[in-house]
Formats: C-alpha cells, structure tokens, sequence
C-alpha cells in the first residue's frame, strides 16, 4: 500500500478543515517516524513549482493549500465568483432560507446533492453562517441566513421572503414512463 498516495487522497478529502496528525497516525496506523517520513515526502512532491498546490503544518493540523506565489490569480477567480450566484447557490441559500435553522444533511436530502462544497462557499461569502447545533446524533452544525443575505436580496428581515405557494403536480407529470418520448431501438 503507497501511504502517501492515501495520505494525500486524505488532505483531499477532509479539505480546508485539514486534519490533526494524531488522525493521520491513528488512520493509517503508523508511528511519528514514518508521518514524518510522508509528510516529507509530500512537501518535496508538492515544492515542484509545477504544482499549485501545497501542504503546510499548521498548529497541530496537515492540509493542503494554495501557493502563496500564486495569489494574484485566485483573488481575480473569488472576484469573478464573487459577482454573480450559480444556480445551485441560488438552491442552496433558498433551501437555508426557508427552513432556517437547517442541517446541512437535511439541505442534502432536498436538493438531491452533496451541499458540503457551496455552504462552505456561502459561509465564505458570509451569505449563511453557523446559528448553533442540532441535538441529533453527531449534533450537525444547523445554519441560517446572514444580514449580508438580506441586503443582497434588498430585505429587512427573513420574513420577507416570498411566500412559498403548494404546487399539484398532475400524474401526466410524473408519469415519465408512459410519456410520449419513449425509447428507439
């Protein structure tokens, strides 16, 4: 097994959050040696200046970030991202906004999508933010809209948000199966 290769398809995984080095021992189960070893290895793979990305120790926690060196070019990238919501931000904050305080688990099982990346983008944007925990297992963080959102949206508060009206959806419209598009061989 490279333990390398699965220590930096870890730092992907856990993302900005990072990961203590006590995780990485425990995980991969393996002495302060050979972390060090790895850890190592991976700065030199990731020194090449043909990589835009780095890893860097800080505090107690391993994660992967961005070059320094290359910063003039992420901050044009936030700036262009910055002007304008996707439409799955646009789903995302809808979703928050309406069922404030809200699970990012229960904004999962809404939109039919992991959520994790754009309420990490929102909470960047300052567009939703922490409003407390959950008493349900694991007690998941439940997030709500910010003041930043409602000047965005031009509102003085959450409760002019346009009302969400039922809609009936007929059995013709759901009923794809039986619909006129059907399969050619």
């Amino acid at each position: 097994m490279n333990l390398k290769a699965v220590l930096e398809g870890i730092l992907f995984v856990v993302g900005e959050e990072g990961i203590s080095l006590n995780q990485i021992k425990e995980l991969l189960e393996i002495d302060d040696d050979k972390l060090k070893e790895l850890v190592g290895e991976l700065s030199v793979d990731y020194s090449d200046p043909g990589r835009g990305i780095t890893l860097k120790i800080l505090g107690n926690n391993l994660k992967l970030t961005t070059k320094e060196e290359h910063r003039t070019y992420y901050e044009k990238f936030v700036e262009i991202e910055e002007t304008e919501l996707s439409q799955a931000a646009l789903e995302t904050l809808a979703i928050i906004a309406y069922n404030e305080p809200v699970t990012r688990i229960t904004v999962d099982e809404i939109r039919g999508i992991n959520s994790s990346h754009m309420i990490r983008k929102l909470v960047s944007r300052d567009l939703i933010e922490e409003k407390g925990r959950s008493e349900a297992p694991g007690r998941p963080i439940l997030y709500g809209v910010t003041n930043k959102f409602l000047d965005y949206f031009g509102l003085s508060n959450i409760s002019e948000l346009p009302k969400l009206e039922e809609v009936e959806v007929s059995d013709e419209e759901v009923d794809l199966f039986n619909s006129k598009y059907k399969e050619t061989d």
